[in-house]
């Protein structure tokens, strides 16, 4: 079996230089995000996932999307741009602070009437989330802690065929070394998701990690 090893940077610029890049849109938020948070600003997806993002929602075929950890909204909008002009993005988040930038670019962006934005303990709004209409995709990109909860909350409620992409599931590359503490509790989730017969997963070395799970 050939060994992979965790994407190097010069691999990651190769890749994000050789990927459709972000509009005016995009690029206006990810520099407004860098400047209004600082170091938190790590915490928003990297261009090429945005555009993978965007691809599969498309692909798919989704209507009905959910977003586990909106912060300033550019995940949100790039699943947003992929949904169908009837789909709905349901988006859980607890600071108020961040989400109003996002909700500034979703009307720049002309998909505000498409995103609704529940603020609160995700986990909470989750089990009160609706089981129907059934969710066709989702993105969880929140406290990893956490992980586990919304993957299971977002599965009793997921169609048949439906996707769910998790973010950040190599811990820049940590969950492979078990002398690293910090990677176990993403190692646990990484097994729970591979053991889970509903699902078919892989792992995609895009950015921090992309786990991508369809249920069978």
């Amino acid at each position: 079996m050939k060994a992979f090893s965790f994407i190097t940077p010069t691999v990651a610029e190769y890749v994000t230089s050789h990927t459709t890049p972000p509009d005016d849109v995009l690029r206006e938020l990810a520099e407004e995000t860098l400047a209004a948070t600082s170091k938190d600003a790590v915490m928003q997806i990297s261009p090429e996932q945005g555009t993978f993002l965007t691809m599969l929602t498309r692909v798919s075929g989704a209507v009905n999307a959910v977003e586990v950890g909106t912060f300033t909204g550019y995940s949100s909008i790039c699943i947003a741009r992929g949904l169908p002009e009837n789909g709905h993005l349901t988006c859980f988040d607890v600071s108020d602070e961040w989400t109003s930038i996002a909700r500034r670019y979703w009307q720049k962006a002309g998909l505000a009437d498409r995103i609704e934005l529940r603020l609160g303990n995700a986990a909470d709004s989750l089990a009160e989330f609706p089981i129907r209409p059934e969710i066709d995709l989702a993105f969880i990109d929140a406290d990893k802690s956490g992980y586990p909860v919304y993957y299971e909350a977002i599965m009793t409620r997921l169609k048949r065929g439906g996707i769910i992409l998790a973010d950040n599931t190599l811990r820049h590359g940590s969950v492979a070394d078990y002398t690293d503490g910090e990677a176990a509790g993403m190692r646990d989730f990484n097994t729970h998701v591979l053991n889970d017969p509903r699902v078919t997963s892989t792992i995609l070395p895009i950015a921090d990690g992309l786990t991508m799970v369809l249920k069978n």
